[in-house]
């Protein structure tokens, strides 16, 4: 008669439950390790991609952030631009030998409103609060975003418009001996604006590209954590199947072993 171990067979039954809990818990989460206790090596190095990826989605963050603000000042000094453009355009009508005083004052007049115009428009042009036409605010040498999980950031700076082009801010084309230097004056303040407009344009390419290399990044070091993390679902169902399978012929196995002792004792007793 083959003796059967019922002790034995029950701490064979406890582990097929153990692996049946542990499979299942994977497929209803999705992922090959959940815990520690799964992989202790492979943990380690998932919660660093972890990090690695949430500190990157943040930086890309943070590179979008300063590429709206660059646009927001360059759209700013954009119409700015078009003022000093068409105070040119007077300060050179003005010129005209055909208008009397009161024609000039009448160009004057325009330029004046041109002028106020340009003021307003450094005091409304901000972002999240923060001045973009009236200079750099505090010590800081610009407005910085960390573009980068590693800690490098780049900088922005804000121009101080209305002092770089105050000469601009207070011709006055009605004085025929100023008139020459209106103009020059016009030229210089224009390509100052235009300046400003180039260094906005460079810095909204360094955040892009910040933002590409970070972008990339992110997916290789997702794909990396994936590999690691995530489940390979149809092995994990036929590992599932298999367990159910033993733990149904361990059940069988522990019953027939539970009867023959029954048996033995009834014939004991």
């Amino acid at each position: 008669m083959i003796k059967l171990d019922g002790s034995a067979n029950t701490g064979l039954l406890q582990q097929i439950q153990e692996k049946q809990s542990s499979l299942l818990e994977k497929l209803a989460s999705g992922k090959q390790v959940n815990k520690a206790s799964d992989d202790v090596a492979a943990q380690l190095i998932i919660d660093r991609l972890s990090s690695q990826t949430q500190g990157n989605q943040q930086a890309i963050a943070n590179a979008y952030d300063g590429i709206s603000l660059a646009q927001v000042a360059e759209s700013g000094l954009a119409n700015i631009n078009e003022d000093a453009n068409r105070i040119r355009e007077l300060t050179v009508q003005a010129g005209n030998g055909a208008l009397n005083d009161a024609d000039r004052k009448a160009l004057q007049s325009e330029i004046s409103a041109l002028q106020e115009n340009i003021s307003l428009t450094v005091e409304q042009t901000n972002f999240a609060g923060k001045p973009l036409l009236s200079g750099n605010q505090g010590e800081d040498s610009g407005l910085r975003f960390l573009s980068s999980a590693s800690g490098s950031s780049i900088s922005v700076d804000t121009p101080d418009v209305t002092s770089s082009i105050s000469d601009l801010l207070s011709i006055d084309v009605t004085d025929a001996a100023s008139r020459q230097q209106a103009l020059d004056i016009a030229d210089s303040s224009i390509e100052t604006i235009g300046g400003f407009r180039g260094d906005l344009g460079a810095s909204q390419n360094q955040f892009a590209s910040a933002a590409r290399i970070l972008t990339e990044s992110t997916i290789n070091t997702q794909a990396a954590q994936s590999r690691l993390q995530d489940l390979d679902f149809a092995q994990a169902t036929s590992e599932l199947a298999a367990a159910q399978i033993q733990g149904q012929a361990s059940l069988t196995v522990q019953s027939q072993a539970n009867q023959q002792q029954g048996q033995v004792l009834a014939l004991l007793g």
